[in-house]
């Protein structure tokens, strides 16, 4: 059977598409600075999960991602005889980790600095 040569390229096209489509941007913050408003944000990154306006007008809004390493894992061992039977189990949680991005606005809500965590 003589494949044709559609059927050769489409793995490879999809292949390159899922590559593309999985690559992440990253964001230039310094260059953010200055002309990025808090509006921006809000419809950027969604609502803030901490925010606070400080006495002399200015805000600072923090965002948190948290994401896990990975499904948890269960080594055991058991011993069975009947009627019975005696089961060990060790278990390792994933690992949950946390990213934090504070971002301050001055009081025209513009963006005049950037930590992130």
């Amino acid at each position: 059977m003589k494949l044709k040569p559609v059927s050769k390229v489409f793995p490879f096209a999809a292949a390159i598409i899922l590559f593309v489509g999985c690559a992440t941007t990253r964001v230039d913050w310094n260059g953010r600075v200055g002309n990025f408003t808090f509006d921006q944000s809000v419809t950027e990154l969604g609502p803030p999960d901490k925010s606070a306006k400080l006495s002399d007008g200015r805000t600072v809004a923090e965002w948190v991602t948290r994401y896990n390493s990975g499904p948890t894992v269960s080594v055991g061992t058991g011993f069975s005889r009947y009627p019975g039977s005696i089961g060990v189990v060790q278990t390792y949680p994933a690992n949950n980790y946390e990213s934090k991005l504070r971002l301050t606005f001055s009081t025209n809500n513009v963006l005049e600095k950037w930590i992130k965590d």
